[in-house]
This record gives C-alpha cells, structure tokens and sequence, in this order.
C-alpha cells in the first residue's frame, strides 16, 4: 500500500520550461517514475528537439512542445494540442521563470513586467487552462515552483522577489478556490542546488560557494534528485490532502538565521571581555569608595571638638 501511494505511472505531466535545469531535473525525476513527459520551452524548436532526445535515452516517455508561457492565445492552442495528441493532462508543473539582477532604484519598469509576466502571470494562465480539464475530471496536481525569494528578500531581484511572493499567494487560492473539485495546488521552494548553472561556482574558495555552504545547515548544495522526490510527492496519491502548502527543499536554509561568522563571535567574545572589565572598574571603585569612607568624621562634632568647652 505504501509505494502505491506513491505511483505516478501513466499519469501525463506537462512541466514548463523543462528543456535544462531544475525544471529537467524534476520532469526526468517523474518519468523515471512511469510518468508520460510533456517538456515545454520558447526558445528555440531544437532546443526542445535535443532535450526530447536526452530523454528518450534514459527510457521515458516523452513529447515536446513549444509554446511562449506567457501568451495566452499559444498556452490555449499547445493544450488542446496536448490533450488531442497526448492525452489529458494529469499534473502540471509551472516551472517556466526569468530572474534579472538588477537593483530596484536602477530598474526599468518595462524589465519589472518582463520578470512578474513570467513568474506570475504565466502560472495563472497555463494553470488556468489546464485547471479546466482537471475540474472536468474531478482530479489533478497542480506545483508552482516558487522560491526562497517567496519569504525573503535579497539584493538586486526586486522583481523576482515580487512575483515569487505572488506567486506563493496564488498558490494558496488556487489551492482555495479548487480543492473542492480534488484538485490539488501546491508549491516547491528550491534552495541551491548543484547543476550545470551552479558548476562553475561550485568550487572551494568561490566566494558564493563558500557562503552556500555555510548558510546552509546541511552544508552541502542540494542533489537535484532531492526536488524531484517532492516532485513525486506533490503528484502523487500521497499528497490528496496537501493543499495550499509550499514545500521547501532548502537544506534548511528558511529554519535558521544562519551560522554565526568568525568575526561575529570574535565580536560577541570581545563585547563580554570589555563588560567584564567594566564590572571589575566598577566594583574597585565601589570597594575605594567604601574604605575612604571609614576614615571620615561620622559627626561634626568630631571636626569642631567636643562641644563640653561651650
């Protein structure tokens, strides 16, 4: 009973933006599960072409499609194409998304609506359309790939911040709009992972690579094989009664305020020594005080003499 839970097999996923990276990562990770792939990408057709053919060689079963995410009018036309040619789509995973690194005071606003267009806007279109099939059949799996940026904030990806914290809320009423059609609706918040992007940073004495794994309490980056069993999870039997709830796959990250640094410590180490010294000037002065006070004239009378000559 316990692995059937877990059975994906025959169920058909269109993951978005699936032609490299993360999103790759988890499509694969479902077809090695016995799940039919739909991979999407907007770039180029042989892109598209190259990845279907690293994923037949790994013996899953695999259809491409390119279509702009972003584009209502091409999400409409790529799934009714799908679901005539491929079949009903089972479990969609909005993992399509651009990040620009650009700090806010310098940002244009034609770059901002690029970032939230894509991160935003097209997980409720494609969700969206593919919903309506879902709610026909009384089932489906829908994950929004979110991010660590859905709860924190960090320099220069205003944007992207932005539309990852909306897109955390979207899930949410998403999840509360549909879950009385047994459509589930849940979240993935990646955190660093090892890939082909991250290779080259992936290096002892990286300056990046040695604050990853150091504000990361499993110190190490994650195994893209980690997303893809949350993945599983979402799409799976297993998770019917998870709705709403964005599942981070951060090492830990999000759990803490981070590893003190040396110079930290040296700080607090040092603010104790300077406040220990304090106390000990304070209590010879005090100590001081209280011997120079047992050699003054408890009376006046002791200063004038004794008052017997008036």
């Amino acid at each position: 009973m316990g692995n059937s839970l877990f059975d994906i097999k025959g169920k058909i996923a269109l993951v978005t933006g699936s032609t490299h990276g993360l999103g790759m990562a988890m499509a694969k990770g479902l077809g090695h599960a016995g799940a039919t792939i739909i991979i999407n990408g907007n770039s180029s057709q042989p892109k598209i072409d190259e990845a279907v053919l690293e994923f037949k060689k790994e013996g899953i079963t695999v259809f491409g499609y390119k279509f702009n995410v972003a584009v209502e009018s091409e999400v409409i036309t790529a799934i009714s194409k799908i679901e005539s040619e491929v079949g009903p789509i089972d479990i969609l995973i909005n993992n399509a998304g651009i990040i620009k690194r650009i700090p806010l005071i310098e940002m244009d606003v034609a770059d901002f609506k690029e970032v939230v267009d894509i991160d935003l806007v097209s997980p409720f279109i494609v969700s969206k359309h593919v919903a309506k099939g879902m709610i026909a059949r009384q089932q489906g799996k829908i994950i929004n790939i979110c991010s660590m940026m859905s709860e924190l904030g960090r320099n220069g990806v205003g944007a992207y911040a932005a539309a990852k914290g909306g897109l955390k809320m979207l899930t949410k009423n998403m999840a509360t709009e549909w879950a009385k059609h047994n459509v589930q609706v849940n979240g993935i918040g990646p955190g660093y992972f090892a890939t082909t992007q991250t290779e080259p940073i992936r290096v002892d004495g990286h300056p990046f690579n040695e604050f990853i794994i150091n504000r990361t309490p499993a110190a190490k980056w994650g195994n893209p094989d980690d997303l893809s069993g949350a993945a599983i999870f979402l799409s799976s039997r297993a998770s019917d009664f998870v709705n709403g709830h964005i599942l981070y796959v951060d090492g830990g990250i999000l759990a803490t305020i981070g590893k003190p640094s040396f110079g930290i410590i040296s700080l607090i180490v040092l603010f104790f020594i300077v406040e220990y010294a304090l106390l000990l000037m304070l209590l010879t002065c005090l100590h001081l005080l209280q011997l120079k006070l047992q050699y003054l004239p408890q009376h006046p009378a002791d200063v004038l003499g004794s008052s017997t000559a008036w």
